[in-house]
């Protein structure tokens, strides 16, 4: 096999770990074996650690990539014109693909600066999107970018016992129908901040 062959071939074996990753730690929990992920993503064992020689490598990079197509969500739902479908937009992609599903490994590993610098892109983005959907009055004035991280992460986590096929598509509608503006009810205290969510994470190298 050439060069250009093997590194085709290595990509794909990457692009299968990840995908496989995010599956079992995302519903067997984040103390299920690398073995699984291998066994899931029908490579061998020497493959996953050539590519990844900790558990904690691991998961650094499905951060990453979460981020990332939080990213990609966020400039969709800026490209849309209308501010109000473009926030939906964001919402029902990032909860699509469960992008809230790693929070629970917070604290539990270390972070890197691409996290970080990652991590900041991503929120530069959601606020943009955010603040447009407020200042048009679509969105109500008491909502933060947090509120809506908070919400999708909510979203993200696999139901007990399976999810019927409509279940969550019917709540996601109810709550982003309770983000419109005004809004009925006043939102109970002090909305949480940065410092708080970032805490969760650690300190920034």
């Amino acid at each position: 096999m050439s060069t250009r062959g093997r590194q085709a071939e290595a990509r794909r074996n990457d692009l299968r770990l990840l995908r496989a990753a995010h599956e079992v730690f995302t519903t067997q929990g984040f103390d299920a074996p690398v073995s699984a992920i291998a066994k899931a993503a029908g490579v061998g064992m020497g493959s996953l650690y050539r590519r990844y020689r900790t558990k904690e490598e691991l998961f650094q990079r499905l951060c990453v990539i979460a981020m990332e197509r939080g990213m990609e969500a966020a400039e969709a739902g800026l490209a849309e014109p209308d501010p109000w479908k473009g926030l939906c937009l964001y919402v029902r992609t990032c909860v699509g693909y469960r992008a809230g599903a790693l929070a629970p490994v917070a604290g539990t590993i270390t972070t890197t600066e691409e996290m970080w610098r990652t991590a900041r892109k991503a929120t530069e983005l959601a606020d943009r999107l955010i603040t447009r959907a407020r200042e048009t009055g679509v969105l109500r004035s008491d909502v933060t970018t947090l509120d809506i991280s908070l919400l999708m992460e909510q979203f993200s986590h696999p139901a007990p016992g399976g999810e019927h096929p409509h279940a969550k598509e019917r709540l996601l509608t109810i709550a982003l129908d309770g983000l419109r503006a005004p809004g009925a009810t006043e939102l109970p205290g002090e909305p949480p901040g940065m410092e708080w969510y970032e805490g969760r994470w650690g300190s920034a190298p």
